[in-house]
């Protein structure tokens, strides 16, 4: 794994700057995206003694962004290896006839034409060298709706589509493609997700949810496995977590 390129999005927080730090232990040169330049600049920093490191701000919902950032990258981090589409949102918890209409934009602009933009910019430069892997960080609300979820649940039902999608269309080329679909994590998701209200802080109480470094491991496992093996689809949970509604918590 030592000096191949990976692309991570939503590198800033949670599941997407784990795995930075964990990829960043086996060497591998990592191209780090987000919104927050100085959370780039301090991962950065923290990293760049065990690998190289470029960053890129951008939102992944801004096309014409994302071409520009990725075809303007540096010579040694041109040859992209390994895309984690990361970047994802979740963005209240309401039925559907009370459902936040910016809510519902930002959910599907990120979680799904975000993927798909940043996958276009690298995909081509793949399917040229005839080699690459591509994980979608998914959600084990791409497997299961839940009340409430509604227009989340189809963003990551989307994710799953779209994954197997790529699987097939890209295999003549030679290119893995797999999704890693957790539950529970506990990251500043549901701070977003509530919008930063007191029932955010009691999201992961009585329980101990899956932390952003479990994830990082399915994910590194998934890239690091022989050429001829693909992991296509993980869906992990918390011990205590046995589907979307069903959670074993301590009172």
């Amino acid at each position: 794994m030592k000096d191949k390129v990976a692309l991570i999005t939503g590198a800033t927080s949670g599941i997407g700057r784990a795995t930075a730090y964990e990829f960043a232990k086996h060497e591998i040169k990592l191209i780090l995206c987000g919104r927050r330049q100085e959370r780039l600049d301090t991962i950065r920093e923290a990293l760049k003694k065990q690998t190289k490191v470029h960053t890129l701000n951008f939102d992944v919902r801004d096309k014409d962004g994302v071409l520009k950032a990725i075809n303007d990258l540096p010579e040694d981090f041109r040859g992209i290896d390994i895309l984690i589409n990361n970047a994802g949102n979740a963005h209240g918890l309401d039925p559907i006839q009370n459902g936040n209409l910016d809510d519902w934009d930002a959910m599907l602009d990120i979680n799904v034409k975000g993927l798909l933009y940043v996958s276009k910019a690298i995909i081509p430069q793949m399917t040229e060298r005839q080699s690459g892997h591509i994980i979608n960080i998914g959600s084990s609300a791409g497997k299961e709706v839940y009340p409430n979820g509604n227009v989340y649940c189809a963003s990551k039902h989307a994710v799953v589509a779209v994954t197997e999608g790529m699987r097939i269309d890209l295999n003549p080329f030679g290119i893995k493609v797999g999704s890693v679909n957790p539950g529970l994590v506990e990251t500043e998701f549901s701070q977003v997700r509530f919008k930063g209200a007191s029932i955010a802080n009691k999201a992961y109480k009585g329980y101990k949810a899956l932390q952003a470094e479990d994830v990082a491991d399915v994910i590194y496992f998934a890239v690091s496995r022989p050429a001829h093996v693909n992991i296509a689809d993980v869906l992990m949970f918390c011990t205590a977590q046995a589907s979307a509604t069903i959670v074993k918590k301590e009172l």
